[in-house]
């Protein structure tokens, strides 16, 4: 199995990794920080692009772990930005079959909060063909979840 973490948080040792490392512990798993890649805006041409090759990162694992810090309510710029760009930029079946967990922390998430995120992680999934498997807020929860039992 191959597994990978997509950080959408700028600190890429942070709250969120963390919650990732808690999630994914007993495995192998490799990390992509988002705010390592140029990804332009969903509908702009720039050749500069690299959605593709974090694409072919996602592909390439059987299990999916995607994590955001909540700023301003909600996800953070650049994964809300991996969200939109997935948009008509992901080719059909590419993410079938895949396990997805979604790491989303903040300093005092509302139950609203964390409903309308696992609400648009869920519709991710299903648009993606992916089993979308739980979204985890604490440590606890992490642990309670980790794919390694799964």
């Amino acid at each position: 199995m191959k597994y990978v973490f997509l950080n959408g948080s700028p600190n890429k040792k942070g709250n969120t990794a963390r919650l990732a490392a808690t999630l994914l512990e007993g495995t192998d798993y490799s990390t992509i920080d988002l705010y390592d890649y140029h990804i332009a805006f969903y509908g702009q041409c720039d050749i500069a692009d690299q959605f593709s090759t974090v694409l072919a990162a996602l592909e390439d694992a059987d299990v999916i772990v995607m994590g955001a810090p909540m700023y301003w309510h909600s996800m953070s710029a650049a994964f809300r930005n991996f969200l939109d760009r997935s948009y008509g930029g992901i080719p059909e079946g590419a993410l079938a079959g895949k396990d997805l967990y979604f790491v989303f922390q903040g300093a005092a998430p509302t139950t609203e909060q964390l409903a309308a995120a696992d609400y648009t992680m869920g519709r991710y999934a299903s648009l993606y063909g992916m089993r979308y498997k739980d979204l985890v807020s604490t440590a606890r929860e992490a642990a309670a979840a980790n794919v390694a039992l799964a």
